[in-house]
């Protein structure tokens, strides 16, 4: 299993636009084979901060879906919503024995 945290810092004033996207981004991503889950989260401590919490199958699941036709329609708009690139966090979901 794969964890992303896609960190997000939208312009305040495209805040509206972005999560007009992402309501396009969500269920097509949802849909996909390898996607177990994929949320939106968004900051309190931060304005415009967002970090999108994706769980998938396996790392092969995150290339379909960064070749996805959805996918790729989100990013070619996103540089007009972001004040900072994306960070993109990827995690192993497995448990770590100690």
């Amino acid at each position: 299993m794969i964890i992303i945290h896609a960190n997000m810092q939208v312009k305040l004033d495209q805040e509206q636009e972005f999560l007009e996207a992402i309501k396009e981004l969500l269920p097509a991503t949802r849909a996909e084979e390898g996607n177990i889950s994929y949320e939106l989260m968004k900051s309190i401590e931060q304005d415009g901060h967002y970090t999108m919490v994706e769980v998938w199958k396996d790392f092969e699941a995150t290339t379909v879906h960064g070749k996805s036709e959805h996918f790729t329609a989100f990013t070619d708009k996103a540089a007009t919503f972001m004040a900072a690139p994306m960070e993109l966090k990827v995690f192993n979901g497995e448990t770590v024995e100690i």
